[in-house]
């Protein structure tokens, strides 16, 4: 196994020269217990979700939008955004062409629930050869366990899918492939991170520096390039080629600036003014907290934490206080290399002051366990972070009254018809009707309405109310056909249905 080091530089060193045990049969049916188990709980989640109309338009609706046009081989044109809205304009994430297969063989949304599921549950492929090569089959076993029942994951699911999903298992990888040696896998890997949203650019440059750190000079040169470049591609060419307004719309860090130049010299000019933005908040602390603590803040003692840093960073420099929630779907990304970073921290920690052997793999499996063991305290009794409990608690496999007034709604509307729905009920009409949200697609296209009078808004970047929606249903001429419904009205009006909306999805 080598000897023992006194440098946790050396003892690192030393580690990368170890490739990983060749796993037996025994050990591979172990892992492929585990990510079944997390594929079959992701699922269900996800189907019970939808069954009781707790899934969205945004973002399930939006992405089976662009999806579902894929598959036609058309542009992603996205009617919950906008009339003729082409996503791309919005984000860059090609990568979604890649899930048009899938719909051909079921074109429903829950199809992206069941991708999202075995993506995810791929991440703990790379996390247990990553933690094989520092501990035990128990200890990478329980690090596949943690990652996969941690909070980010149980988030993501619970957001129903995100075009991010599809870069969690990349990341994975990419950490797995740089601590492997690996390092033009490492850069190949990465470059596909390009195509899972425009802010990866910047992701790249990260995982330049740690390639620097292992004076992988060529790699490192690589992905700056290709970082500054993919960031550039996507926000100044791409994405306002497409928008609407012709312009990328995602800048929103007055904090720092208005813009990137001006937001730079601001950190440099001011860095303990910048710092201080970061934690302004207790939801940021809450969430420092949250990624940190159950890790034992070992992240801290490894590089590979760098790679994640600008996704985190750029989160809470944001003005948008929902990116600061670890309600959301964007910690799952993160979370892999926070893991990942942790059991390395660990590794180099323990090499500082014990030998290899029994020690070094008791702490391994000690650490790993105490994730898992929080994450199963977490999903018992704090429903907030870890939405999980839901479903394990039965709450999820009773379809509430709403449910069935939504469904009752859903089904008053016909086929090939321009709706402008609920937020809850989106997805249950994207397969065969053009739908969007109340106030998105002008006055004239829309001849169904569905309004929910229980929320306080029904959805979209911004949002009519209810009674805003209702005030303007009886201006534009709709009359109701069933009214307050467990707070669910359906309105029509008398006029011929336009092109636009018969002609959106093909006819049976």
């Amino acid at each position: 196994m080598g000897k023992r080091t006194k440098s946790g530089t050396a003892q690192s060193k030393e580690t990368e020269n170890v490739p990983a045990p060749s796993l037996n049969r025994r050990e591979w049916i172990h892992l492929g217990i585990v990510l079944a188990v997390a594929v079959s709980v992701y699922v269900t989640h996800s189907l019970l979700r939808f069954r009781n109309f707790d899934a969205k338009g945004y973002d399930l609706g939006i992405f089976d939008q662009a999806v579902r046009q894929y598959a036609l081989f058309n542009a992603p044109i996205v009617p919950i955004k906008g009339v003729d809205f082409h996503l791309l304009g919005d984000h860059f994430h090609p990568i979604l062409a890649l899930l048009a297969p899938f719909y051909w063989v079921w074109d429903d949304p829950r199809m992206l629930g069941i991708v999202m599921a075995l993506a995810l549950a791929s991440c703990a492929i790379p996390i247990y050869l990553f933690t094989r090569r520092r501990g035990s089959h128990v200890a990478s076993l329980l690090a596949a366990i943690a990652v996969l029942a941690w909070w980010p994951f149980q988030a993501m699911v619970n957001w129903e899918f995100h075009e991010v999903t599809l870069g969690v298992p990349v990341m994975g990888w990419v950490v797995w492939a740089i601590d492997a040696r690996r390092h033009w896998l490492a850069a190949g890997l990465s470059l596909i991170l390009l195509t899972v949203r425009e802010d990866m650019g910047v992701t790249l440059i990260a995982i330049a520096l740690v390639l620097a750190l292992r004076k992988a000079w060529a790699q490192t040169a690589l992905l700056v390039v290709a970082g500054v470049l993919g960031y550039y591609f996507a926000t100044e060419v791409v994405i306002p080629h497409y928008s609407p307004d012709g312009e990328f719309g995602y800048w929103q860090f007055t904090a720092l600036g208005p813009d990137m130049s001006s937001s730079l010299l601001y950190m440099i000019t001011n860095p303990f003014a910048a710092l201080a933005v970061l934690f302004d908040h207790p939801l940021k602390v809450g969430l420092w907290l949250l990624h940190f603590v159950p890790l034992w803040f070992l992240p801290f003692l490894s590089p590979y934490t760098l790679m994640a840093a600008p996704l985190l960073l750029s989160r809470l420099f944001n003005d948008r206080l929902n990116l600061w929630a670890p309600v959301y779907q964007y910690d799952a990304i993160i979370s892999v290399v926070f893991l990942m970073a942790a059991i390395d921290g660990l590794h180099r920690a323990v090499g500082w002051w014990a030998k290899r052997g029994k020690t070094r793999s008791r702490m391994m499996t000690i650490f790993t366990a105490s994730v898992v063991g929080c994450a199963v305290v977490g999903t018992a009794f704090f429903p907030q972070v870890f939405p999980f409990h839901r479903t394990f608690s039965g709450e999820l496999w009773t379809k509430k009254e709403k449910a069935e007034a939504f469904e009752r709604a859903v089904d008053l509307i016909p086929d090939d018809v321009c709706v402008e729905a609920a937020d809850n009920a989106i997805p249950h009409l994207v397969d065969r009707t053009y739908v969007s949200l109340h106030g998105v697609i002008g006055d004239t296209l829309s001849t169904w309405m569905i309004i929910d009078t229980d929320v306080e808004e029904l959805g979209g970047w911004d949002p009519l109310t209810p009674d805003e929606a209702l005030v303007r249903a009886e201006r534009l001429g709709f009359e109701v056909v069933t009214e307050d419904d467990h707070g669910v009205w359906v309105l029509q009006r008398d006029a011929p249905v336009d092109p636009v909306c018969s002609s959106y999805l093909p006819g049976d």
